[in-house]
This record gives structure tokens, sequence and C-alpha cells, in this order.
């Protein structure tokens, strides 16, 4: 699985905490972030990430550009909804394009553990998929 880790200033102590939490699950996909949110995820729970640039310079549209070219499965996006954000339609712009090409987005924890419970499922299937055929 292919998921995007993005979280705003004031969650990025949480989107640790959820990385942290969900850590080996998310060891078995391929992690994506937006830049200081995948550097801070690297740093202090040791999961690879390919950081592209941070939000406000780009990361956001980043994102973007790979749920539009089918590159992700999911994005988790630890929003803070009581501080104005200067890059605001980037980040319109990027729910828009995940509602267009049906790509699940967890805006808050409780969707974000919900989307890892889908993750786990998927990943249980594939075991017992890959086991079949050994």
């Amino acid at each position: 699985m292919r998921i995007a880790l993005i979280a705003h200033d004031e969650k990025k102590a949480e989107m640790i905490e959820f990385a942290k939490t969900y850590k080996d699950l998310l060891a078995q996909c391929q992690l994506t972030g937006t830049g200081t949110t995948g550097k801070l995820i690297q740093q202090h729970v040791g999961l690879p990430v390919q950081a592209l640039l941070s939000g406000p310079i780009g990361g956001d549209q980043q994102i973007g550009s790979l749920v539009a070219t089918q590159n992700l499965d999911m994005i988790i996006f630890l929003r803070d909804p009581l501080t104005a954000q200067a890059h605001e339609p980037d980040i319109a712009a990027l729910l828009r394009v995940c509602d267009v090409h049906n790509v699940p987005l967890a805006t808050n924890r409780k969707s974000a553990e919900i989307l890892m419970a889908y993750v786990k499922l998927c990943l249980e299937e594939l075991q017992v998929k890959s086991s079949q055929t050994l």
C-alpha cells in the first residue's frame, strides 16, 4: 500500500504518535510525506518516508500529483481546523483531487485509525493469498 502522511504544524506531534502506534503496519507500506512531516516521522519513528517539499511550498501539490497519477492508495492528513493556513487553496485542491480519483483521505485521528484497520485487513488478505500460492 502506498500511503501519504501529512500534518499541519499543530498536529505534527499527533502524527508522530500515530505513526508510532501503527509502526508495524506502516513499515509494510510505501510511505510518502510532505517535507517536515516526513522528516519528523523518519527521525522520531524510524520509518522510511519519501519526504517531498513542505506543504506550503508545493508539497500538497506534489501529493495531489501522485493521487492524480494513481501512485497513492490513501492519504492521512491530520489537519488543524482551528488555524488558518496560508496555502488553503492547495489544501482544497488536494481534497478535491482525492474525491475526483476516489482516494481515501483521513483528516483526523479517528478516520486515520479506520483507514489503518483497512490497511491491516488488506495486508492480512495479501499474506493469505501469498501463502496459498506457495
